[in-house]
């Protein structure tokens, strides 16, 4: 009898184990809508968090979401608290140093908002203005080397909302954020109807990259291969399509 136990407690502890096997944790910061946000009652949602499903949902995985500060993304994946970021972290040369990366799942542009009454002629009209960025973010990168030069007093955050929140208090005169996020998770909300985007769409490589990809610990060649192909297969089968659709008028994967 002891034996039959045992052998029923062993199968049972390896059904678990491989039940935990199949589990893909998936770093997030839930304050960047649309991509990356909350339900009313508290559930991850968003563009990220629906690829990062189907792409589970390919794999055979099961997604299990862990919420992260966007500037401790990283550390956290090396210390492996979650196996991939997918939450929207720009593909750079700093970052390809310290982590790997899959393709691009999207590339959309940033921009520079401020209120609608401050005339803009170029960066160098910004001179003595207050913009608020998400701290460690291509943003805060390009920010920091277009327009604090210029005389910008750039202060960087913890969540891009907090940047909203100073901007309603009128503590910032701006910020620099992705032109799908800040229309989608400010500019299209009645707190940011006294708010618009200037300047020229900003794509450029040495700030911010070349799209979004799944970042993952170095040495995982075998993860990469599976969540690029499983990337591949969801654009193939139309289930990128009906993901992108649902949150965006445009395509957001970019050429």
């Amino acid at each position: 009898m002891k034996k039959l136990i045992l052998a029923l407690t062993m199968g049972a502890m390896a059904v678990t184990a491989a039940a935990q096997d199949k589990e893909l944790k998936v770093a997030i910061d839930p304050t960047y809508e649309p991509f990356t946000f909350k339900t009313a009652d508290g559930k991850p949602t968003g563009f990220d968090v629906d690829i990062a499903n189907a792409v589970c949902e390919h794999l055979k995985r099961k997604c299990v979401f862990v919420e992260q500060l966007w500037d401790s993304m990283i550390p956290g994946l090396q210390a492996k608290k979650y196996d991939v970021i997918i939450s929207s972290m720009s593909i750079t040369e700093d970052r390809k140093k310290v982590v790997d990366f899959t393709d691009k799942y999207y590339n959309t542009p940033s921009k520079i908002v401020i209120k609608n009454d401050i005339k803009f002629d170029g960066v160098a009209s910004l001179k003595g203005k207050k913009i608020g960025v998400l701290k460690g973010s291509t943003q805060e990168k390009y920010a920091n080397g277009e327009l604090k030069k210029v005389g910008v007093t750039v202060t960087p955050y913890e969540a891009q909302d907090q940047v909203y929140l100073d901007i309603r208090s009128g503590r910032l005169d701006g910020t620099v954020a992705d032109v799908l996020e800040v229309t989608g998770g400010f500019l299209s909300k009645p707190e940011g109807k006294d708010y618009v985007l200037v300047g020229p769409e900003l794509f450029i490589p040495k700030y911010f990259g070349i799209g979004a990809g799944f970042a993952i610990r170095k040495g995982q060649p075998e993860l990469k291969k599976e969540l690029n192909s499983a990337i591949k297969a969801i654009r193939a089968d139309g289930t990128y399509k009906k993901i992108n659709d649902k949150y965006f008028k445009i395509d957001v994967y970019g050429g």
